[in-house]
């Protein structure tokens, strides 16, 4: 609103009576007089053009609108706004001498504004880049101080199952979204999660705290691959969300083609893998999908085409056991199966499970560079298939089992095959090329507990209730439920790569 004028005489009336003069007169003025008359009406409008211009500069000296008060308390991009607003005002009102002083000062104004606005920033970013350093530095700090790694000669595997609510399970089921249906009980709808909360506690020692960006950091650049059947799988997937939890959406990804799953890590350009080969050698149950074969038929000397997927993998995790329990003697190939050879000979498990292993070792002795590899063998992984082998006369199988055996101070009898242990213990310490053999089978005889029972799948499909109804025909003893016991296998894993270096 514009602040009223005060009254003044009008010049204009002034002006209108000269110029009558001017402009009057008949024929009585001559030369003289007309000339006069354009002097006062020049003169005239002089004057009233200076009065109209006074009277503009107070009016505009009294508007509230010359400079923002409080500037310190409004925004910078505020601040520039009006100073930007202030500049123009004043170079539309003022006087030229006025206007170029005011440019002068505004502009100086407008430099300071903008050199602390820019100071500002880059003080907010200089502070907000070193909370993020100091942060990871923390972080970092955490990571060294908390992992503390078991003596070299403390056997890992001798020791007890101890209920931990704190740091167990490592991961949530429903937080891993590449777990297969397989092996997620509780939304299968197992009732109980008891299962994810037993800790391993080695005797004499423990196991170092798993850190998912400690081992990622070993693993980039790297490869990691299980090799074997549908147990190692179940621990490649342990082994997936052990890791993924620390990796952010986008920047991780699972591919599978034929036999071999790949799980990478983008911004640590490392895989987690699974290659598909249940005897490690070739059989008639290699394909991936299509392996649900009774009549199992092996080739123990021939591994040349599953090996050449291994070459250059730096973690190399084998295992094969549960596909040689179905029948007490093996079926061994006379020819290949690419020259379409029918004809098999049967030799006893143990005796066809050591030509495999030679045949197995040859090849890594080969093929495997161990300053640059490092081997593991997973040992067997146990079945609970008869409830009478931990005094439990009213069981079916391991359906409806809610705790380990908690009574270690003996070896409990569930049906492994221990001559299958101890050849593969025998191969592994013969061989030049170092082997880790990870010995998981006495500690998971403890856990009927932890399979999935009647909460899986079978053929693809989940089973029906009446299935469910059923554990004595459908409950699955041989695979474990995730989170579970197959985290525990990866934390021995996990403690013998962080500690090689």
């Amino acid at each position: 609103m514009q602040p009223t004028r005060r009254k003044t005489p009008s010049l204009l009336s002034s002006i209108k009576i000269a110029m009558k003069h001017a402009g009057g007169g008949g024929g009585g003025g001559g030369r003289k007089s007309n000339n006069l008359s354009v002097f006062v009406v020049v003169f005239s409008i002089f004057l009233f053009a200076c009065f109209m211009y006074n009277e503009d500069v107070k009016s505009i000296a009294e508007f509230p609108f010359s400079r923002p008060k409080a500037q310190e308390e409004q925004p910078l991009e505020d601040v520039l706004s009006m100073n930007s607003k202030t500049e123009s005002a004043g170079a539309v009102n003022s006087s030229p001498k006025t206007h170029e002083a005011r440019t002068k000062n505004d502009l100086v104004l407008i430099d300071s504004e903008a050199e602390r606005t820019e100071e500002v920033k880059q003080s907010v970013v200089r502070e907000e880049k070193k909370r993020e350093e100091v942060a990871l530095e923390e972080e970092s700090d955490d990571e060294e101080e908390e992992v503390e790694l078991p003596p070299e000669d403390c056997n890992l595997f001798i020791g007890e199952w101890v209920l931990d609510n704190v740091s167990r399970p490592i991961y949530r089921e429903d937080a891993c979204e590449f777990l297969t249906a397989q092996v997620t009980c509780l939304r299968n709808g197992r009732k109980d999660s008891l299962y994810q909360n037993w800790r391993w506690q080695p005797k004499d020692c423990s196991l170092p705290k798993f850190k998912a960006r400690l081992l990622l950091e070993k693993l980039r650049g790297k490869r990691l691959m299980f090799v074997g059947d549908s147990l190692n799988r179940n621990q490649w997937e342990s082994m997936v969300c052990l890791v993924q939890s620390v990796v952010p959406p986008g920047r991780k990804s699972l591919k599978k083609t034929g036999s071999l799953s790949i799980f990478r890590i983008e911004d640590y350009n490392a895989t987690v893998e699974f290659y598909w080969a249940p005897f490690l050698v070739e059989s008639n149950s290699d394909d991936p999908n299509m392996h649900s074969i009774l009549n199992r038929i092996i080739m123990p000397e021939s591994i040349r085409k599953h090996g050449e997927n291994w070459k250059g993998v730096d973690y190399l995790i084998f295992n094969t056991y549960i596909w040689w329990m179905n029948t007490g003697a093996m079926k061994v190939l006379r020819g290949s199966f690419d020259e379409g050879s029918t004809e098999y000979d049967e030799f006893l498990r143990p005796i066809a499970y050591e030509r495999v292993l030679t045949t197995w070792s040859k090849w890594v002795e080969t093929n495997v560079d161990p300053n640059r590899t490092m081997v593991f063998f997973m040992s067997m992984s146990p079945l609970h298939i008869k409830s009478l082998d931990w005094n439990n006369p009213d069981g079916i199988k391991c359906a409806l089992e809610t705790t380990p055996i908690l009574n270690t101070s003996s070896r409990i009898n569930v049906g492994t095959d221990r001559r299958l242990f101890r050849a593969v213990e025998n191969v592994t310490r013969s061989m030049t090329v170092p082997v880790h053999f990870i010995n998981i089978t006495t500690l998971s005889e403890y856990r009927k507990d932890a399979h999935t029972s009647v909460y899986t799948i079978r053929q693809g499909k989940m089973l029906t209730d009446e299935q469910k109804a059923d554990p004595a025909v459908y409950a699955d003893c041989i695979h474990w439920c995730l989170p579970g016991l197959p985290d525990t296998w990866n934390e021995f894993i996990y403690t013998r790569i962080i500690s090689r270096s």
